[in-house]
Order: C-alpha cells, then structure tokens, then sequence
C-alpha cells in the first residue's frame, strides 16, 4: 500500500522541483525543465499526470501570488485564486492528452506542447519547456527548435534515458561556451529602480528625470536609448512635445513605454521620439490576461482593460534595422516571439515594469527568457526593466 503512494509522491515532489530549479531566472538552468515531460510519461494515472502537470507549473509560476498582492495592495487570496486559474489550462492539456498507450504518447505530448504555445490555451503558456532550444541550441534557430520538438516527444518514449543524456551532453557543451546576446550597435537599454512610481508619476518633474536619463546615455555615444514598459506614463500631446523639444539637440532617438488612453479601454505600447517628433511604434500583443487584458467587460457591455493586439505588429521598422518588440508578459509565453521570429528581425527589444514582482523569480525569469530566445535565433538583444 506504501509503494502506490510512494511512486506518486516522489513525482509529485519531483515536478515541484525542476518547476523551481528550471524557472528560478537562470537561463543556464532552464533545460532542468526537460524533465517535466519525463515525469509526465511515467505517471502510471491520469489522475497523477495532473498532479504532476499542476506541481510543475505551480512551481514555475510561484512568483504570481505575492506580485498580485503587492500589485493591488491586498492580501495574499485574489493572488491565490488568479494563480490556481492561470494554472488549469496547462494542467487541462496534459491531463487530457495523457495516456498510458506508449505508441501514441509521443504524438500527444508533441499535441500539448503545440496547445500550450499557441492561442487560446499558450496565451497562459507560461513555463513552457522548449524555452530550453536557446541553451541547447544557440544560434540554430528554427533548426534548433524543430530538434528540441522532436527531443521532446523523444523524453516520452521508453528511449528517454538516450534523449536525455544527448541533451545534457548539449547543455554541458552550451554551458561551457556561454556568452550573452550582443546589444546592437548604437543602442542602449536603461533599467530603472523607481518602484510603483514608474508611469504613475506624471509630474513635469519626472520627465525631466527621465530626460536626463537618457542624455547621460546618449553622451556614451548611444543612437537609441531605450526605456522601461510605461516609463512615459500616458502618451499624450502635452508628453509628446516635451520629449520633442528635448530631443532637439541630439540625433538620438528614445524608445519608451506609454499608455494610449481613449473612451473603450487603453493600449500598453512603445513610441519612439526623436527631434521630429514621437509616435507610436509598437502596440503590445498580449497584455497580462486578468489585470490587464478583460476581454469579459465587452460582454456586458462595459469599457475598460487593454487591448490585445494578439497578431498585429510582430516587427518594427526603426533606424536602419527590424526590431522585434517584446513588452513584459509577452516574453513569459511562446507565440509572440516566434510569430517575430517569422518575420526575421535584426533584434529584439524587451522592455518590462516589474516593480510589483519584488522579492520573486518574475523579471529574473523574463530575462532569462528573452536571453535564450535571442541565443537561439542568434539576434542581439536590448533589455530595459524598471524594479
């Protein structure tokens, strides 16, 4: 009677652990969550893939209920409950598709690694395993992910044990050699430490803080500076012509997130401002889903929330290259940066506003990620996180 607990137990515990070890915000360590779908292939029930599925992704996503509560000043419970909501897609997909039949695993792994990447079920497709292509895999590309797919389905197969020691052949070889994404030339991303402050403060004061920000970047001989998600606050005319007029004695161009304010709801975007002026140059695809993104207001007839732009823009022109854009929760799921990849761009940009995340894994993890998909795909990569 031990034993049919036991088995379920050490999986459990095991899921637990990759999900914390894989996704703590160490892009060396994210191929640790490869052995989720090992642990997902050996589970002997239904209802233990779902325990383990649920134990993964809980784990890899800890962060989310203290960022909740420290984003609405509450207590812990609405964090709680958003935490266990965001969950039940991934866990839904893999238990579903899990089965005890060894011939057909592989396909239904592969079928749930597909769900949980792309829309409806990848808009929460947090944690999602192939992240591990940039490590394994740089510079590869699309190359690149097609092997870590096909590794994937391999992991679920009674070949596991050979899978797995080829990728940690790859890892070890990955880790040895290792160097960051390059910025690209002429550009610098500035990350911020103003707090809850950052977009909320509209004062002609922290303009002009963040106007001199961005000189002092700019007199290191940087062409595009680059500002955290909101740092402008709302974009209106008013911001609009101050950051002209101070763009008029530099050839400097700023890249920043704002706020596009109207009577339905709002836009989360990044205008670029130069002496001719500013405009919007990237609308965000995929806004957090919950506190940002309520698509469920328009049934009721209410305004409010962000838009989601889901496919619109994957890439941006800017100077002289292709940029591909990325705005905080864009860069914890898959679709967003593949769709740009299609598109081949020059670089990324990924900026972010995680003050709320204090004290969690959350922007540790959203860097780490951006790292490897620019490895991967072998883009420079230019970062601005305000904390």
């Amino acid at each position: 009677m031990c034993r049919d607990y036991l088995r379920p137990a050490l999986l459990i515990f095991a899921s637990i652990t990759i999900g914390v070890v894989g996704w703590s915000g160490h892009v060396l360590l994210l191929p640790v969550a490869l052995v989720f779908p090992v642990l997902w292939s050996i589970a002997r029930a239904r209802s233990v893939a779902a325990l383990v599925s649920a134990g993964y992704f809980l784990a890899a996503s800890r962060g989310l209920p203290q960022g909740v509560a420290a984003f609405y000043s509450s207590d812990i419970w609405p964090g709680l409950l958003l935490w266990l909501c965001a969950s039940l897609s991934f866990v839904a997909v893999h238990t579903v598709l899990w089965t005890q039949n060894s011939g057909v695993r592989p396909v239904r792994y592969l079928l749930a690694a597909i769900f949980m990447a792309i829309p409806p079920f990848g808009i929460t497709g947090w944690a999602h395993p192939v992240t591990a292509a940039g490590v394994l895999f740089p510079g590869w590309g699309w190359w690149g992910l097609s092997l870590i797919t096909a590794g994937l389905s391999g992991l679920v197969t009674r070949m596991w044990p050979a899978v797995a020691i080829t990728f940690a052949g790859l890892w070890l070889w990955s880790a040895a050699s290792w160097t960051d994404p390059k910025l690209p030339e002429g550009w610098r991303g500035v990350d911020l430490q103003l707090g809850a402050s950052l977009g909320r403060d509209a004062g002609l004061h922290r303009q002009r803080d963040l106007i001199a920000t961005v000189r002092k970047a700019t007199s290191d001989g940087a062409g595009f500076v680059v500002l955290p998600e909101t740092a402008l606050g709302f974009w209106t005319p008013t911001v609009a012509r101050l950051w002209t007029s101070a763009s008029g004695d530099t050839d400097a161009t700023v890249v920043a997130g704002a706020t596009v304010l109207d009577a339905t709801g709002y836009d989360n975007v990044l205008v670029a401002i130069d002496r001719n002026g500013g405009s919007i140059l990237y609308r965000e695809r995929m806004p957090v889903p919950g506190s940002m993104w309520q698509p469920w207001r328009s049934w009721f007839g209410e305004n409010g929330g962000a838009r989601a732009d889901f496919f619109a823009n994957p890439v941006v022109s800017i100077g002289a290259g292709r940029a591909a854009p990325l705005i905080c929760y864009e860069q914890l799921i898959v679709w967003p940066v593949l769709q740009s990849m299609l598109h081949d761009p020059d670089f990324i940009i990924a900026v972010g506003n995680g003050w709320w995340t204090d004290g969690t894994s959350i922007v540790p993890i959203q860097r780490a990620v951006t790292t490897a998909w620019a490895k991967l795909f072998a883009k420079s990569l230019v970062t601005a996180f305000n904390t």
